[in-house]
Protein backbone atom coordinates (compact mmCIF):
# COMPACT_ATOMS: atom_id res chain seq x y z
CA UNK A 1 0.00 0.00 0.00
CA UNK A 2 2.80 2.01 0.42
CA UNK A 3 3.83 1.42 -2.83
CA UNK A 4 0.64 2.51 -4.55
CA UNK A 5 -1.26 -0.41 -4.28
CA UNK A 6 -5.25 -0.46 -3.26
CA UNK A 7 -5.21 -3.74 -2.11
CA UNK A 8 -8.21 -6.65 -0.57
CA UNK A 9 -7.19 -8.19 2.74
CA UNK A 10 -9.30 -11.54 3.20
CA UNK A 11 -10.02 -14.32 6.02
CA UNK A 12 -12.46 -15.87 7.78
CA UNK A 13 -12.98 -13.33 10.92
CA UNK A 14 -14.07 -10.40 9.27
CA UNK A 15 -14.05 -8.65 12.04
CA UNK A 16 -10.27 -8.78 12.16
CA UNK A 17 -9.54 -7.74 8.82
CA UNK A 18 -11.83 -4.88 8.89
CA UNK A 19 -9.76 -3.79 12.24
CA UNK A 20 -6.28 -4.53 10.18
CA UNK A 21 -7.94 -2.53 7.21
CA UNK A 22 -8.28 0.81 9.10
CA UNK A 23 -5.16 0.42 10.36
CA UNK A 24 -3.72 0.29 7.02
CA UNK A 25 -5.79 2.94 5.68
CA UNK A 26 -4.90 4.96 8.27
CA UNK A 27 -1.07 4.65 8.00
CA UNK A 28 -1.01 4.65 4.23
CA UNK A 29 -3.82 6.63 3.16
CA UNK A 30 -4.48 3.59 0.20
CA UNK A 31 -7.67 1.50 -0.23
CA UNK A 32 -8.12 -1.50 1.55
CA UNK A 33 -11.08 -3.32 1.13
CA UNK A 34 -11.63 -6.15 3.80
CA UNK A 35 -13.55 -9.60 3.18
CA UNK A 36 -14.71 -12.73 4.31
CA UNK A 37 -13.12 -15.34 2.81
CA UNK A 38 -12.81 -19.30 3.42
CA UNK A 39 -10.02 -20.77 1.07
CA UNK A 40 -11.41 -24.57 1.21
CA UNK A 41 -14.85 -23.18 -0.04
CA UNK A 42 -14.42 -21.61 -4.09
CA UNK A 43 -17.36 -20.31 -3.72
CA UNK A 44 -16.44 -18.01 -0.83
CA UNK A 45 -13.39 -16.92 -3.20
CA UNK A 46 -15.84 -16.48 -6.16
CA UNK A 47 -17.75 -14.08 -4.10
CA UNK A 48 -14.50 -12.16 -2.71
CA UNK A 49 -12.88 -11.60 -6.27
CA UNK A 50 -16.09 -10.58 -7.69
CA UNK A 51 -16.54 -7.66 -4.95
CA UNK A 52 -12.79 -6.79 -5.18
CA UNK A 53 -13.41 -6.53 -9.06
CA UNK A 54 -16.82 -4.43 -8.85
CA UNK A 55 -15.08 -2.18 -6.38
CA UNK A 56 -11.19 -1.65 -8.15
CA UNK A 57 -12.40 -2.82 -11.35
CA UNK A 58 -8.62 -4.49 -11.65
CA UNK A 59 -7.01 -7.19 -9.62
CA UNK A 60 -3.31 -7.64 -10.95
CA UNK A 61 -1.08 -9.30 -7.69
CA UNK A 62 -2.29 -12.70 -5.81
CA UNK A 63 -0.64 -13.16 -2.43
CA UNK A 64 -1.69 -16.46 -0.71
CA UNK A 65 -0.51 -16.35 2.95
CA UNK A 66 -3.39 -18.83 4.46
CA UNK A 67 -1.82 -21.56 6.64
CA UNK A 68 -2.48 -23.65 9.56
CA UNK A 69 -0.02 -25.13 11.27
CA UNK A 70 1.61 -26.56 15.14
CA UNK A 71 4.53 -28.88 15.89
CA UNK A 72 3.57 -32.47 16.75
CA UNK A 73 5.30 -35.57 15.81
CA UNK A 74 3.71 -37.76 12.59
CA UNK A 75 2.13 -40.36 15.33
CA UNK A 76 0.77 -38.14 17.33
CA UNK A 77 -1.23 -36.45 14.44
CA UNK A 78 -4.58 -37.09 13.72
CA UNK A 79 -5.44 -37.94 10.37
CA UNK A 80 -7.96 -34.63 10.29
CA UNK A 81 -5.60 -32.69 11.45
CA UNK A 82 -3.31 -33.70 8.17
CA UNK A 83 -5.87 -33.17 6.16
CA UNK A 84 -7.08 -29.87 7.53
CA UNK A 85 -3.31 -28.38 6.86
CA UNK A 86 -3.76 -29.54 3.52
CA UNK A 87 -6.97 -27.89 2.86
CA UNK A 88 -6.03 -24.59 3.99
CA UNK A 89 -2.44 -24.52 2.60
CA UNK A 90 -2.35 -26.86 -0.44
CA UNK A 91 -6.12 -26.66 -1.90
CA UNK A 92 -6.31 -23.41 -0.91
CA UNK A 93 -4.05 -22.31 -2.99
CA UNK A 94 -4.99 -23.53 -5.74
CA UNK A 95 -8.15 -22.38 -5.77
CA UNK A 96 -7.91 -19.11 -5.06
CA UNK A 97 -5.32 -18.94 -7.98
CA UNK A 98 -7.45 -20.88 -10.37
CA UNK A 99 -10.40 -18.52 -9.15
CA UNK A 100 -7.89 -15.45 -10.02
CA UNK A 101 -6.94 -16.97 -13.44
CA UNK A 102 -10.55 -18.22 -14.12
CA UNK A 103 -12.29 -14.03 -13.22
CA UNK A 104 -9.43 -12.22 -14.56
CA UNK A 105 -5.83 -13.19 -15.04
CA UNK A 106 -6.26 -15.24 -18.10
CA UNK A 107 -7.57 -12.19 -20.31
CA UNK A 108 -5.40 -9.41 -18.48
CA UNK A 109 -2.22 -11.25 -17.00
CA UNK A 110 -0.93 -11.15 -13.36
CA UNK A 111 1.39 -11.62 -10.90
CA UNK A 112 1.05 -15.17 -8.00
CA UNK A 113 3.23 -15.00 -5.12
CA UNK A 114 2.64 -18.10 -2.99
CA UNK A 115 4.22 -18.41 0.83
CA UNK A 116 5.74 -21.59 1.69
CA UNK A 117 8.04 -22.83 4.25
CA UNK A 118 12.07 -25.03 3.77
CA UNK A 119 10.47 -27.30 6.31
CA UNK A 120 10.72 -30.04 3.23
CA UNK A 121 13.92 -29.62 2.30
CA UNK A 122 15.47 -31.80 4.77
CA UNK A 123 12.54 -32.71 6.62
CA UNK A 124 11.82 -30.96 9.25
CA UNK A 125 11.18 -32.49 12.86
CA UNK A 126 7.44 -32.34 13.83
CA UNK A 127 5.48 -30.98 10.75
CA UNK A 128 5.09 -33.81 8.59
CA UNK A 129 2.25 -32.08 7.23
CA UNK A 130 3.26 -28.08 6.94
CA UNK A 131 6.13 -29.44 5.07
CA UNK A 132 3.86 -31.55 2.54
CA UNK A 133 1.45 -28.91 2.14
CA UNK A 134 4.57 -26.35 1.51
CA UNK A 135 6.31 -28.52 -0.65
CA UNK A 136 3.10 -28.99 -3.27
CA UNK A 137 2.57 -25.56 -3.16
CA UNK A 138 6.02 -25.18 -4.22
CA UNK A 139 5.76 -27.81 -7.22
CA UNK A 140 2.50 -25.95 -7.96
CA UNK A 141 4.26 -22.61 -8.37
CA UNK A 142 6.58 -24.47 -11.07
CA UNK A 143 3.35 -25.92 -12.86
CA UNK A 144 1.18 -23.44 -12.77
CA UNK A 145 4.51 -20.92 -14.04
CA UNK A 146 4.89 -23.00 -16.88
CA UNK A 147 0.99 -23.42 -18.01
CA UNK A 148 0.19 -20.03 -17.36
CA UNK A 149 3.15 -17.87 -18.49
CA UNK A 150 1.41 -17.72 -22.37
CA UNK A 151 -1.14 -16.01 -20.34
CA UNK A 152 1.48 -13.41 -19.20
CA UNK A 153 1.13 -14.64 -15.86
CA UNK A 154 4.23 -14.74 -13.68
CA UNK A 155 4.00 -17.01 -10.08
CA UNK A 156 6.99 -17.74 -7.51
CA UNK A 157 7.17 -18.83 -4.13
CA UNK A 158 8.67 -17.05 -1.10
CA UNK A 159 9.79 -19.42 2.06
CA UNK A 160 10.55 -16.82 4.68
CA UNK A 161 12.68 -18.15 7.85
CA UNK A 162 12.03 -17.48 11.43
CA UNK A 163 10.35 -14.25 11.48
CA UNK A 164 10.06 -12.41 15.03
CA UNK A 165 6.75 -10.35 15.82
CA UNK A 166 5.28 -12.97 13.91
CA UNK A 167 2.08 -15.56 14.87
CA UNK A 168 4.38 -18.55 13.24
CA UNK A 169 7.16 -17.43 15.54
CA UNK A 170 4.84 -17.35 18.90
CA UNK A 171 3.53 -21.22 18.02
CA UNK A 172 6.37 -22.76 16.14
CA UNK A 173 9.20 -22.51 19.34
CA UNK A 174 10.39 -19.07 18.37
CA UNK A 175 11.03 -17.77 22.02
CA UNK A 176 12.55 -21.27 22.67
CA UNK A 177 14.73 -20.54 19.95
CA UNK A 178 15.57 -17.39 21.47
CA UNK A 179 16.29 -18.65 25.33
CA UNK A 180 18.33 -21.88 23.73
CA UNK A 181 20.67 -19.44 21.72
CA UNK A 182 19.93 -21.58 18.58
CA UNK A 183 19.73 -18.23 16.28
CA UNK A 184 23.10 -18.29 16.34
CA UNK A 185 23.89 -21.45 14.12
CA UNK A 186 21.97 -19.05 11.18
CA UNK A 187 24.82 -17.60 8.98
CA UNK A 188 23.08 -14.26 9.56
CA UNK A 189 23.12 -14.54 13.42
CA UNK A 190 19.50 -13.61 13.88
CA UNK A 191 15.74 -14.03 13.28
CA UNK A 192 14.08 -11.90 9.85
CA UNK A 193 11.72 -9.26 10.62
CA UNK A 194 8.60 -8.33 8.89
CA UNK A 195 9.82 -6.14 7.00
CA UNK A 196 12.38 -8.35 5.36
CA UNK A 197 9.67 -10.64 4.19
CA UNK A 198 7.53 -7.77 3.03
CA UNK A 199 10.64 -6.50 0.77
CA UNK A 200 11.41 -9.94 -0.58
CA UNK A 201 7.67 -9.98 -1.79
CA UNK A 202 6.89 -6.63 -3.22
CA UNK A 203 10.38 -7.61 -5.73
CA UNK A 204 8.53 -10.91 -6.49
CA UNK A 205 5.22 -8.84 -6.85
CA UNK A 206 6.60 -6.01 -8.66
CA UNK A 207 7.84 -5.40 -12.27
CA UNK A 208 11.50 -5.33 -10.71
CA UNK A 209 11.33 -9.51 -11.00
CA UNK A 210 9.86 -9.64 -14.10
CA UNK A 211 11.03 -12.01 -15.79
CA UNK A 212 11.44 -13.97 -12.94
CA UNK A 213 8.67 -16.94 -12.54
CA UNK A 214 8.53 -20.38 -11.46
CA UNK A 215 10.88 -20.11 -9.12
CA UNK A 216 11.00 -20.17 -4.94
CA UNK A 217 13.07 -17.35 -2.99
CA UNK A 218 14.44 -18.06 0.32
CA UNK A 219 14.47 -15.86 2.58
CA UNK A 220 15.79 -17.15 5.93
CA UNK A 221 19.33 -15.61 6.42
CA UNK A 222 20.50 -19.15 5.72
CA UNK A 223 18.90 -20.69 8.37
CA UNK A 224 17.89 -24.17 6.51
CA UNK A 225 21.22 -24.72 5.43
CA UNK A 226 22.66 -24.60 8.97
CA UNK A 227 20.27 -24.91 11.62
CA UNK A 228 19.96 -28.05 13.63
CA UNK A 229 17.20 -30.73 12.88
CA UNK A 230 17.20 -31.59 16.55
CA UNK A 231 13.76 -33.61 16.92
CA UNK A 232 14.71 -33.85 20.97
CA UNK A 233 14.90 -30.72 21.78
CA UNK A 234 11.74 -29.56 19.56
CA UNK A 235 9.61 -32.51 21.89
CA UNK A 236 9.59 -30.47 24.71
CA UNK A 237 7.45 -27.88 22.95
CA UNK A 238 5.29 -30.06 20.58
CA UNK A 239 1.81 -30.79 20.83
CA UNK A 240 1.17 -34.29 22.55
CA UNK A 241 -1.81 -34.87 19.98
CA UNK A 242 -3.29 -32.92 17.20
CA UNK A 243 -6.93 -33.29 16.70
CA UNK A 244 -8.53 -31.01 14.71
Amino acid sequence: MRHGCRTVIASRNLQRVSEASKKLVAATGQQCLPLSIDVRQPQTIVAAVDEALKEFKRIDILINGAAGNFLCPASALSFNAFKTVIDIDTMGTFNTSKVLFEKYFRDHGGVIVNITATLSYRGQALQVHAGAAKAAIDAMTRHLAVEWGPNNIRVNSLAPGPIAGTEGFRRLGGKFAEKSNQFSVIPLQRAGNKTEIAHSTLYLASPLSSYVTGTTLVVDGGSWLTSPNSFSALLGIASSSAKL
